[in-house]
């Protein structure tokens, strides 16, 4: 399955698309090959866009196909599109590429190197813990959207959060209250047996959301925790949205 996320390196915004199977491709292929497509004023009209996505996808197969790459995400920087596969062999693929876009309108490079470690995939491509929380939260908002939920509307957004220890927990609890979070309820999690729930009253806006999560997180992380995530309910009904 692929995901999408936004992140910001050098005050520049950088659209990442990344499959989140690809770890599972590790151990057998440890070359990176990378294809490197330049196009100018793809916005200027819907019917190129979709041009470009076709020609993106018959490329992705078109490399899969020779049982020798996978794809594993892409990225937009500074009018380039990225993509980026695993590979057992990169022999023949710089060939697939040329065929295919050869006839076309787009500049084009590629390359191959090894990276045995996946560096490249954990640092550039593969989010951190915490914009993997704000892929979650984006999921969430998008839910309260199809619903004609009215986010600008404040309500009570409960946040989890889960420790080892009691004490980390307790710790944890005293802080969050100095933030504004009042305690709810004691939870347990899979993985953690001292969880606790709090809540917040503010709006489940993607800007809002963004701030207080990574406030929370923060907090969280100070004890060494794991944040579990956040839900509420529609404006107007008592249906609850979660993740």
């Amino acid at each position: 399955m692929r995901e999408f996320f936004k992140k910001v390196v050098d005050n520049s915004e950088i659209n990442i698309e990344f499959e989140t199977d690809a770890p599972l491709y590790k151990k057998e292929n440890p070359w990176l090959f990378s294809v490197f497509i330049k196009y100018a004023n793809l916005d200027e009209t819907e019917d190129r866009y979709e041009d470009f996505l076709d020609s993106k996808e018959a490329l992705i197969i078109a490399l899969e196909y020779t049982n020798k790459a996978k794809y594993i995400g892409s990225r937009i920087v500074d009018g380039w599109s990225e993509f980026y596969f695993c590979c057992s062999d990169a022999k023949e693929l710089d060939s697939i590429v040329s065929k295919m876009l050869s006839s076309s309108n787009y500049v084009h490079e590629s390359n191959v190197v090894r990276d045995t470690k996946w560096n490249f995939f954990e640092t550039q491509l593969f989010p951190t813990e915490l914009e993997l929380h704000h892929i979650e939260s984006a999921k969430i908002i998008f839910l309260l959207k199809e619903e004609e939920d009215d986010l600008s509307i404040e309500r009570e957004v409960e946040h989890y959060a889960a420790f080892d220890t009691l004490t980390q927990k307790e710790r944890f609890i005293a802080n969050a209250l100095k933030l504004g979070f009042a305690f709810k309820d004691d939870i347990a999690t899979d993985e953690y047996e001292h969880g606790v729930a709090l809540v917040k009253i503010h709006t489940p806006k993607e800007e809002v959301v963004q701030k207080v999560v990574e406030e929370l997180f923060q907090e969280i992380k100070k004890e060494h925790g794991s944040y579990e995530g956040w839900s509420t309910t529609l404006a107007s009904e008592e249906e609850n949205i979660e993740l």
